[in-house]
C-alpha cells in the first residue's frame, strides 16, 4: 500500500477553501477546484517505494498484473481504469454530455483521420473510452441532470414570460417528446445573434427576479448560473435540465448521452479514465452543437438520485451499471473492517484518521489523505473509529 501524493487542479471555476479546508491547508485565495487520485496522464498521483517519487501511471505500466492484477488487467487492460477526485465547486461547469464506447471509438477514429490534434482545442474525442461518472456530495451540492419533461421545460419557461422563449414553449407543448427536446435544445443554443441574445438576458433578468420567492430551488440555481455567465445561450438551455440538490452522502451517476453541470458544492466524483466531453454552454471552451446533437439521449424524467445501499461490514455501496469503476464508502466504528486484496483500489479519508494494515506494514491517513492498494492478494485491515473512508475500485468479472 502506498501514500498518494497528488495534484490539485486550479480551474477557474474551483472554491479557494473546501479542498485546503479538507487537507488541512491555508488557503492562499486561488482557485482549487479538483483533487486528483490515480493515474491519469494529466495529472498523476505520486508514490514513493523508497527510490524515490514516481508517478503511479508509470508504476502501473513497469508491472500490470503486479499493480492491477491479472483479472483487472484482461478484463480492463494495463491500466488504472478509473480516476477519483475531490471537486470543489464555486462557480458553475459547462453543460455537458458524454458519449456510449461505441461513440467514442468512431468519433476518436474519425478525428485521427482528419489528422486533428489530439490536443487541439476544437478536439472532441482525445481518446476512444466513454467516460461514465458518479458524484458523491460532501457538503451540500448543486447540479443540473437530465431533461425534465416537455411539458415540465414549457412550464418553467412559460412562467418567465419572456417573449423569445415562445417558440421554444410551442415546440415543447406540441411534439413527441425526443423531436420536442432535441429541437428546443438546437433552438436554445442558436440563440446567439441579437434577438438571441435579447431573449437570453431576459430570462436572466425574469430568473433573478423569482430566486428570491425560491430560495432553495430551480430559479436560484438558474440565477447563480445567470450572474456567472451574462449573456450565455447555454442558460436557455439549462431551462430544459432538472435542478437537483444533493446532502452529503447522496449522488448522482451520469452515464453516457445524459446533459448535466455541475453548480457549486464539493464531492467526491469517480469517472473511467476518459477526456470525452462535448459541451453546450457556461464555457469558453469548444462547443460543437452538431456534435453534442449526435450523443444526447432525448429523454424526460427526474433524475434518480442515489443513497448508499448497505453491504458487509459496513460498506455502503453506491452500484452502478458499469464495472470501470465502484464506489462505497466507510464510516468505521470500534470494529475493524478487512477489504480484500484482489483488485486495485484507492482509499480516501475524508474525516477522522484511519489506519490501514496490511503484510506487517501500516500506514496512517488523515483527513484528505490517501493511498493506492495493489492488488497483491493481500488483505487490507482499516482501523479508526470515527473515520469516514471512501473505497474506489472495479467490479470483477
Amino acid at each position: 500500500m502506498d501514500r498518494l501524493d497528488n495534484t490539485v487542479r486550479d480551474y477557474a471555476w474551483g472554491s479557494a477553501t473546501a479542498i485546503p479546508a479538507l487537507l488541512g491547508r491555508a488557503a492562499t485565495g486561488e482557485p482549487q477546484a479538483e483533487l486528483w487520485m490515480g493515474a491519469h496522464p494529466g495529472a498523476p498521483s505520486v508514490i514513493d517505494r523508497g527510490d524515490g517519487p514516481v508517478p503511479l501511471d508509470r508504476v502501473i505500466a513497469a508491472d500490470p498484473a503486479a499493480e492491477l492484477g491479472a483479472a483487472a488487467v484482461e478484463q480492463f487492460g494495463p491500466t488504472l481504469p478509473f480516476l477519483v477526485k475531490v471537486l470543489a465547486a464555486a462557480v458553475p461547469l459547462s453543460i455537458q454530455a458524454h458519449p456510449t464506447r461505441a461513440e467514442a471509438r468512431a468519433g476518436h477514429a474519425d478525428e485521427e483521420r482528419r489528422g486533428i490534434p489530439v490536443d487541439a482545442p476544437h478536439r472532441n474525442y482525445r481518446d476512444d473510452n466513454h467516460k461514465p461518472e458518479l458524484i458523491c456530495a460532501l457538503s451540500e451540492f448543486e447540479g443540473l441532470c437530465g431533461f425534465r419533461t416537455p411539458a415540465d421545460a414549457a412550464d418553467l419557461m412559460a412562467s418567465l414570460d419572456v417573449p423569445g422563449l415562445d417558440p421554444l414553449i410551442d415546440l415543447l407543448r406540441n411534439k413527441p417528446e425526443s423531436e420536442a427536446l432535441s429541437g428546443a435544445l438546437a433552438e436554445a443554443l442558436a440563440l446567439t445573434d441579437e434577438q438571441g441574445r435579447a431573449t437570453v438576458d431576459a430570462v436572466a433578468r425574469a430568473v433573478t427576479a423569482a430566486a428570491p420567492s425560491d430560495p432553495s430551488g430551480a430559479l436560484a440555481g438558474y440565477a447563480f448560473a445567470a450572474a456567472e455567465y451574462p449573456g450565455d445561450a447555454g442558460l436557455v438551455a439549462a431551462l430544459l435540465l432538472n435542478y437537483v440538490r444533493l446532502q452529503p452522502g447522496e449522488a448522482l451517476y451520469l452515464g453516457a448521452g445524459l446533459p448535466h453541470a455541475y453548480l457549486r458544492g464539493t464531492g467526491v466524483e469517480i469517472m473511467a479514465n476518459s477526456d470525452n466531453v462535448l459541451r453546450c454552454g457556461f464555457t469558453p471552451k469548444h462547443v460543437d452543437v452538431p456534435e453534442l446533437l449526435k450523443v444526447v439521449g432525448f429523454h424526460g424524467g427526474s433524475p434518480e438520485i442515489m443513497r448508499p445501499e448497505p453491504g458487509a461490514d459496513g460498506e455502503r455501496l453506491y452500484p452502478v451499471p458499469i464495472d470501470e469503476f465502484r464506489l462505497s464508502r466507510y464510516d468505521l466504528a470500534e470494529q475493524p473492517v478487512v477489504l480484500p486484496g484482489d483488485a486495485p483500489q484507492i482509499l480516501l479519508c475524508t474525516g477522522g484518521t484511519v489506519e490501514l494494515a496490511s503484510g506487517g506494514q501500516t500506514l496512517t491517513l488523515h483527513r484528505g489523505e490517501s493511498a493506492f492498494l495493489p492488488a497483491n492478494g493481500a488483505a487490507t485491515t482499516l482501523t479508526g473509529p470515527g473515520a469516514a473512508v471512501f473505497r474506489s475500485t472495479v467490479t470483477l468479472a
